[in-house]
């Protein structure tokens, strides 16, 4: 199933065809490039710590994700835009594989042969077949292969320095198993929130209304740019609790207001809710800070529960558009809501192995499918179908099909939420940690990345 989550070398190996042919590595050491007669000098367009980017580099890759953006008949930046971008993808890199030299790390030539035949294989070609391939879309085969040793070397330099250390305890795995079970979720747990309230009484002035919603919605912007929502509801929430930054402490459903625990459904704790509660009293911006076991909740409440789902999947590229593929989805939704079946568009139209099954996937555990796909899907009540939901394949179409508790003993429930709740911080810590070795690394831009002349 293309939407299945996979081990970090299992998705290397699957789609690094395609990342490669976007983001070609340049060569880990640059150097100054002349001609025979000595009278062409490549330029440096960065220097990163104790190493450089040379102008060479950063043309022949920016070139290439231009031919590849063209093939795909995808829409192509602005050169200087593009340029830049690409010269920041291409000091990341480099610094991470500074970092891994310090390490010690190394990937054998073995180790690259082993994964270019898994590629390979993973497209039902042999290796000649599947060079032959690779050179027709004008990516060579010795930068193809420097490029597998490179994502190699990273990975192997994320799981010494990131993945390995992630911790998850048995809360975070009790809070998970609580948080995964669809729609109602919130009906079975305790919440606790943060909010902001602003005074706008139904029969209030038009223009105290507006003046409430108009601030509401900057509070709200706020808010999820990432401001710190203690301080904003303690500066202007007009509820009792604002003093205490508008903390709820941990409440039952039942003695929440009724959006609230709406709200709680779609949140994960630390996020806001997208949108304003507008009340009988007036505007609600709030923030689901955790949930817990609900006091004198049932074992059955500690169970995970299983998605019975299907999909349509749309790829994007290969003559398929972005605007394209979700339009489409679209008229099929439309379609589907007026009586069309779904089994029949998924096996007509999607692009993902289960379409002659009818796009059905059968019974999904928590942490089995992309994030993006598995966010939808907990969203939708039974045989509700998705507005189109990006990932990394391209467009689904997602339909519920119902819901139960997942077989297994509570200890395989738990070990599968401890899997997801360990992907999802293993990649919020890899982006905080690469953040952390860009901030520390020493980058020089020596010029705009504007084409060498």
């Amino acid at each position: 199933m293309a939407i299945m989550k996979k081990l970090r070398l299992a998705t290397f190996v699957a789609g690094f065809a395609a990342v490669a042919s976007f983001l070609s590595a340049a060569p880990a050491s640059a150097q100054a490039l002349g001609g025979n007669n000595g009278t062409t000098v490549d330029t440096i367009a960065a220097v990163v710590n104790n190493g450089v980017i040379t102008q060479r580099e950063l043309d022949e890759r920016a070139s290439l994700i231009t031919h590849r953006l063209s093939q795909q008949n995808a829409p192509v930046p602005p050169a200087d835009q593009l340029r830049a971008q690409v010269l920041n993808q291409m000091v990341l890199e480099r610094i991470q594989l500074q970092k891994a030299k310090e390490d010690g790390i190394q990937i054998d030539d073995a180790a690259v042969q082993k994964t270019l035949e898994r590629l390979a294989q993973a497209n039902n070609m042999s290796l000649d077949m599947y060079r032959s391939r690779i050179e027709a879309q004008g990516v060579p085969w010795a930068t193809f292969t420097s490029d597998a040793r490179t994502e190699l070397t990273l990975s192997r330099l994320r799981e010494k320095e990131v993945d390995s250390k992630v911790v998850v305890s048995d809360a975070e795995v009790a809070n998970y198993i609580a948080s995964q079970r669809g729609p109602n979720a919130g009906q079975t747990s305790d919440l606790r929130f943060e909010h902001i309230f602003l005074k706008a009484p139904l029969n209030a002035s038009e223009t105290d209304i507006e003046a409430a919603q108009k601030k509401a919605d900057g509070l709200l912007k706020e808010a999820a740019g990432g401001t710190n929502f203690e301080k904003l509801a303690k500066a202007n929430s007009q509820a009792p609790d604002a003093s205490k930054g508008g903390d709820t402490g941990f409440q039952a459903p039942s003695k929440l207001p009724a959006d609230f625990v709406k709200a709680a459904a779609s949140l994960r704790p630390g996020q806001v809710n997208p949108s304003v509660i507008r009340t009988d009293d007036g505007f609600e911006i709030v923030r689901l800070v955790d949930r817990r076991a609900g006091q004198g909740a049932t074992g059955a409440s500690t169970k995970l529960v299983q998605t019975h789902v299907r999909h349509i999947l749309l790829k994007v590229g290969d003559g398929m558009s972005e605007p394209q593929a979700r339009q489409k989805l679209l008229e099929i939704k439309r379609d589907v809501a007026q009586g069309g079946d779904f089994a029949k568009f998924a096996r007509t139209y999607s692009q993902d192995g289960s379409a002659s099954q009818g796009g059905d996937l059968g019974w999904i555990s928590p942490g089995e499918t992309v994030p993006e796909f598995e966010r939808a899907m907990n969203n939708l009540s039974d045989n509700q179908v998705s507005d189109p939901v990006r990932s990394e394949y391209g467009y689904h179409l997602i339909q519920v099909l119902g819901r139960r508790d997942a077989e297994g003993s509570v200890s395989q429930q738990m070990d599968l939420a401890r899997q997801a709740i360990g992907q999802r911080k293993a990649e919020q810590a890899y982006s905080d940690w690469l953040r952390e070795l860009r901030d520390t690394a020493y980058v020089e831009v020596k010029s705009n990345p504007v084409a060498a002349q």
